[in-house]
């Protein structure tokens, strides 16, 4: 198995090599062949090992691959860790990544930079099964930086464009912020593990967390190393989930081509932080301020980024801060020590959120590139799979029961309230659970607008105006059967049974899954258990409140906009952490770096030391030059004073 695992990884690698450097000589057609082909490979063998852990009984795998350094007592290594955790992973990222291959022959046919395309996202996915597949810390952070580094390249792809090198720009800035707490996380690992293996870390907590060992943070101010080690790793996933306040980047990444948004948001990069937390759960159990840091944070990320998506008439935008809403959910399960939750709910949301990012694009090649949802309106008529795919997608994302988002999204709810975490915990509990208002409000606003309310195009646009083609619908149509069915088959022994037992760890105390397992008794019972929960009547109001709005009566939104000006301006500036983050950040550190030149640099290093000696030399040397007089005289009577001189100090030191 050994070998088939690092295929798995390589694979999509080589056809980004090939893609990248021979994308001239193979050609388009080629460029998608190499790389569909390693990553359709990586795709099949991925649900081989699923299968082959979770119903054959297989045995994990953990060992290293390949030492690349070694340090006294401390191994650098490359090495694989797949037990059940990983390949759930793999075969989501793999999946989504075949899937978005395909679509993008459609999407990307016409772009010049088509083989350069092909090349990074193969090696996204590539860089990501190195994250999901490390056992050690340091390949993780090879993964971890390696995503970033691709998100770069992918979200400026068309570097021609201003806003694109904008964002990019801003995605890399902000992630280096994340990923500096997320290296002094891992540093603190090796300082008080000793190791960067996890069997090693992981097997070392118990006696650790019995030390109750401190440190001094701050002077005087005694801290828990074990919860400032996950502080500082939760840090690097608000960087890479986007989490507030370092969620910024993440709304202008749809800057890139529509298919790497898709990539990012569902499969890639921003599931990386939530399946960091989720492995390193032996660590966040022994802190509970950590964990209800982290509860606090997604909750805070799951309401109020979800309201900035009743405002955006961009049809990705919306989706986007969809995902940053889900995202936050997503670590709400975390902070609840509810982890299985958590990934689970990666994993169906990376289903219908690809699904939606993709339709988006399809809506958008349909409507020549146009992505403002102010000039849509009507498109069921011209675009039936689209419509229905998206229709399929939304569902699921506002938790429709016997839908896969459901099945996931509910049990987070349950979980937070659950939880016993204090004020934390009940702020989290009512911040999803209005959560589940706001996305139905603005998942269905996005869908009437889009393809129930009335057209808003000219007639050049509806002479042309057609389904897109099958490389494009094909995708739809694969990703919307999972969005609806794969929770029949795998919620229960995922979110309740022993899909992760010895690999999420969570403390009896902690235990607020099996506190609700009593709930399932199926999947069809737990369906309906839907009609006695509030969630249901408040997704079901979001989505008769957008109906109203946006098909019935259109009128309204417009009156609620200049009645509540203030409101509407608060969430189309995105509450100005743009603004706050330009003004306190970017342009005082370009005063402070103008301060440090002018007087560091000029006054200090050019005007006193390096000015200033020169100038010091010249003075010394313009006095020597006048004793210097060449007249033997002179030279004599400075001898004698200097004799008088000696001879008077040597009388005064005797007496």
């Amino acid at each position: 198995m050994e070998k088939l695992y690092l295929w798995i990884a390589i694979a999509p690698l080589i056809g980004a090599i090939i893609a990248g450097l021979f994308g001239k000589q193979i050609g388009k057609t080629g460029a998608h062949i190499v790389t569909i082909a390693g990553v359709g490979f990586s795709t099949i063998a991925s649900m081989f090992v699923l299968k082959y852990l979770a119903l054959d009984g297989g045995e994990a795998y953990n060992a290293s691959v390949y030492t690349w350094a070694v340090v006294g007592d401390l191994k650098l290594e490359v090495g694989f860790l797949v037990d059940n955790l990983t390949a759930m992973m793999m075969v989501v990222v793999t999946f989504v990544s075949l899937m978005v291959h395909i679509y993008t022959i459609g999407y990307m046919k016409d772009d010049p930079g088509y083989q350069r395309f092909f090349c990074y996202i193969s090696l996204f996915t590539f860089s990501m099964l190195m994250l999901v597949m490390a056992n050690n810390f340091l390949q993780l952070f090879f993964g971890w930086e390696a995503v970033g580094l691709v998100s770069y390249l992918l979200i400026g792809f068309w570097y021609k464009r201003d806003t694109a090198i904008y964002a990019n720009l801003k995605a890399f800035m902000v992630n280096r912020v994340g990923d500096f707490g997320f290296l002094l996380g891992i540093a603190g690992v090796l300082y008080f593990f000793g190791s960067l293996d996890y069997a090693t870390v992981f097997g070392k907590v118990e006696a650790f967390a019995a030390t109750n060992a401190t440190f001094d943070v701050i002077a005087g101010s005694e801290w828990s190393a074990m919860t400032v080690i996950c502080i500082c790793l939760f840090i690097g996933a608000m960087g890479k989930s986007a989490q507030v306040p370092l969620h910024v980047w993440l709304p202008d990444s749809m800057e890139g081509p529509t298919p790497i948004s898709a990539l990012i948001h569902a499969a890639t990069m921003v599931t990386a932080g939530v399946f960091m937390v989720a492995r390193m759960s032996p660590l966040f159990e022994h802190s509970e301020t950590a964990l209800a840091f982290i509860l606090v944070i997604g909750a805070t990320t799951a309401l109020f980024m979800g309201f900035l998506g009743l405002v955006q008439n961009d049809i990705k935008r919306v989706i986007a801060y969809s995902t940053l809403s889900q995202l936050g959910y997503m670590v709400v399960a975390l902070g609840s020590s509810a982890y299985a939750a958590g990934v689970y709910h990666l994993m169906t949301h990376a289903f219908f959120k690809a699904l939606l990012f993709l339709a988006a694009g399809s809506v958008i090649i349909g409507m020549h590139h146009e992505q403002d949802m102010r000039k849509m309106g009507g498109l069921y008529k011209y675009m039936p799979i689209t419509w229905i795919t998206c229709l399929i997608g939304s569902l699921a994302l506002i938790g429709t029961p016997f839908f896969s988002g459901y099945y996931s999204k509910d049990v987070v709810i349950l979980a937070a309230q659950q939880a016993d975490l204090g004020m934390a915990s009940t702020y989290a509990y009512y911040a999803v659970l209005s959560g589940v208002f706001i996305t139905a409000l603005y998942s269905f606003r996005l869908f009437f607008m889009v393809f129930h309310s009335n057209e808003r195009f000219d007639d050049h646009t509806r002479e042309h105006l057609k389904e897109s083609p099958w490389v494009v619908t094909l995708p739809l149509i694969l990703l919307a059967i999972p969005s609806v069915i794969i929770a029949w088959f795998t919620a229960g022994d995922m979110l309740f049974g022993d899909f992760f037992d010895g690999v999420i760890f969570v403390l009896p105390q902690h235990d607020v899954l099996n506190e609700i397992s009593h709930l399932w008794k199926g999947p069809v019972s737990f369906g309906l258990h839907a009609l006695s929960s509030p969630p249901f009547y408040l997704a079901l109001a979001g989505v008769v409140v957008a109906w109203v709005l946006y098909v019935k009566r259109p009128d309204i939104p417009g009156m609620l906009e200049k009645k509540f000006k203030w409101l509407h301006t608060l969430f189309v500036n995105k509450y100005y952490f743009d603004e706050f983050n330009q003004a306190l950040f970017a342009d005082g550190t370009v005063k402070i770096g103008k301060q440090l030149w002018k007087y560091g640099d000029q006054k200090l290093i050019d005007g006193l030391m390096v000015d200033g000696t020169a100038k010091s030399v010249g003075v010394i040397a313009s006095v020597l030059r006048r004793i210097q007089t060449g007249q033997l005289s002179t030279y004599a009577f400075s001898m004698i004073i200097g004799l008088v001189g000696f001879l008077g100090w040597l009388i005064y030191a005797s007496m």
